[in-house]
């Protein structure tokens, strides 16, 4: 569905916004999954810490031999992230390009599903103001034909004289 341009084009609002049951994936979930995916990451940056680690306890010990060597491990555990993170960017690219079109898509629905339901509640509220009409409608028709009897009862009892012009000509009949 193509999306309308100029002020139609932003987000329709709803009751809706806020609701969490579109929600896929935690933090933490990505971070397994993300561990699961690419195992030697983590383990090429935990030997480069601890590589750092036991160069400054050298140094500290007065121990430069093992500084040193501690030193050239750090640079071959961060080469090994590095290499890990290249071959793990060549392995799981299909994957990743799929994870994104599975997200775009998933994107999309969710869009889908918020109009759907917004258009529901907009025909939801529709409804309960043409019931609000026709009810409105229906009381005043009524409200209408009561003040049409009262209007025809006042003419005929003003044709016929009223109730006070008649006690007159009673009273006026009675004397003669």
């Amino acid at each position: 569905m193509e999306r309308p341009s100029g002020p139609l084009s932003k987000e329709l609002p709803s009751s809706f916004d806020g609701n969490r049951e579109f929600y896929e994936e935690s933090r933490l979930q990505k971070l397994g999954r993300r561990l699961k995916e690419e195992p030697l990451i983590p383990i090429g940056c935990a030997a480069t810490c601890w590589a750092l680690y036991g160069a400054s306890t050298s140094i500290r010990r007065g121990e430069s031999w093992k500084a040193q060597q501690m030193f050239r491990m750090r640079l071959y555990a961060q080469a090994f992230t590095i290499v890990a993170m290249v071959a793990g960017s060549f392995y799981y690219n299909k994957d990743r390009i799929l994870r994104k079109e599975y997200h775009a898509l998933m994107q999309e629905k969710k869009a889908q599903d918020k109009r759907d339901l917004w258009i529901k509640e907009l025909e939801a509220r529709d409804r309960e103001e043409k019931d609000w009409r026709e009810k409105l409608a229906k009381v005043t028709e009524k409200r209408e034909e009561e003040a049409k009897i009262r209007r025809a009862k006042e003419e005929e009892l003003m044709r016929e004289g009223g109730p006070l012009t008649k006690a007159v000509k009673k009273i006026r009949e009675g004397i003669k």
